[in-house]
């Protein structure tokens, strides 16, 4: 059987761990009609809260103007005003206020909700992840699509090469339980 939710003041009182980002990531995909780009987010930081051996909080912040991708011209596109302005945004957040078991979700195991904050909005969300708690390790692993224009990201792109609305975050994190 699955753990039940975990109290409302637990994850202040639990113990606190660090994600290692040399075993993390976090990657975006945007896509347009004539192909995508995969979006590196390699500097961020994060952490997760256990409860025994249930997660009860996760929080993670991004250095959004450290993104990579190719060509270079994309780069300097996407940290433009057109896209992330990380010089008025140089960060993005995540804070959950909920995680929860899942069952029969498929590799899926809890659903985690929380306030992500992209370019100075903060949008409540809530999707599906695989949290596993080891003796040695927490991970989770989650993949999800937000919408861009959500955070007031509506660059549309050239008329013949229109960007999509959706934009899938993938987000694999490892934090050492020693």
């Amino acid at each position: 059987a699955a753990p039940a939710a975990a109290p409302a003041g637990a994850a202040a009182t639990a113990p606190e761990l660090t994600v290692d980002k040399s075993r993390s990531k976090i990657n975006a995909l945007g896509a347009k009609v004539t192909g995508q780009h995969d979006i590196v987010f390699p500097e961020f930081d994060g952490k997760v809260r256990l409860d025994g051996e249930t997660p009860t909080s996760l929080s993670f912040t991004v250095q959004v103007a450290a993104l990579q991708t190719s060509p270079e011209k994309l780069v300097t596109h996407l940290k433009s005003a057109d896209f992330f302005e990380v010089e008025a945004h140089p960060t993005a957040t995540f804070t959950s206020s909920e995680i929860k078991p899942l069952a029969g979700q498929g590799d899926n195991t809890h659903e985690v909700t929380g306030d992500l904050t992209l370019r100075g909005v903060t949008k409540r969300v809530t999707f599906p992840a695989r949290i596993t708690v080891t003796p040695t390790d927490v991970t989770g692993h989650a993949q999800f699509g937000i919408t861009r224009q959500d955070f007031n990201i509506v660059y549309k792109g050239k008329a013949d090469d229109l960007i999509q609305d959706n934009v899938v975050l993938t987000v694999d994190l490892t934090a050492p339980r020693a």
